[in-house]
């Protein structure tokens, strides 16, 4: 199981990392991810829970980008509603409501779990918009990425078994035939 566990945590960071790449993050911006241990062992989604696949997963993201100064959510399943666990400080400063529950293996899961053991001081919270996701098995997070959501194309289309999906947003283009989205000064000459 170790070279295994090493295989998943080399995947999801090499993901990551092209993710972070594409994705022009600003310190104190949000990743969320959506997390199936079972999809990642090819198993259906909330069939097969791991608490060690999750604990390899959220720590070797954790460890990426927190010297990077960005904060982490990850996503529950659906028997919570797919609320997320964030830091405390995050859901403050984002004025994001804090929900009671606290997630177990079937409802919450894996990765909801691991966030709880290895965050300082984490909340679950209904709703958030990140400004980047990753979607470990098809668990849906693009509800919690901001509008407009682009897809990010990494070398890594699986970790373990599980389909991998990497979002990024930007904001809204608005205007009409003669707005620009590139800045030009104005030169009156």
């Amino acid at each position: 199981m170790t070279t295994e566990i090493e295989n998943i945590q080399n995947q999801t960071k090499q993901g990551l990392t092209e993710l972070l790449d594409q994705a022009n993050l600003n310190q104190g911006d949000v990743l969320a991810i959506g997390l199936s241990t079972s999809e990642v062992q090819g198993e259906k989604i909330g069939k097969l829970p791991s608490i060690e696949i999750g604990r390899a997963i959220v720590k070797t993201i954790l460890e990426t980008i927190k010297p990077l100064g960005l904060h982490l959510a990850v996503q529950g399943c659906q028997h919570l509603n797919r609320a997320l666990v964030v830091e405390r400080a995050v859901a403050k400063e984002r004025g994001l409501e804090i929900v009671t529950v606290y997630p177990q293996i079937h409802a919450g899961g894996a990765g909801q779990i691991a966030a709880f053991e290895n965050m300082t001081d984490p909340v679950e919270v209904e709703h958030i918009q990140a400004e980047a996701g990753m979607d470990i098995g098809d668990t849906s997070i693009g509800m919690q990425v901001k509008f407009v959501q682009v897809p990010v194309r990494t070398s890594i289309t699986e970790i373990g078994h599980a389909h991998t999906t990497y979002l990024r947003s930007r904001p809204k283009y608005i205007g009409g035939p003669r707005a620009k989205y590139e800045w030009d000064p104005f030169n009156q000459k």
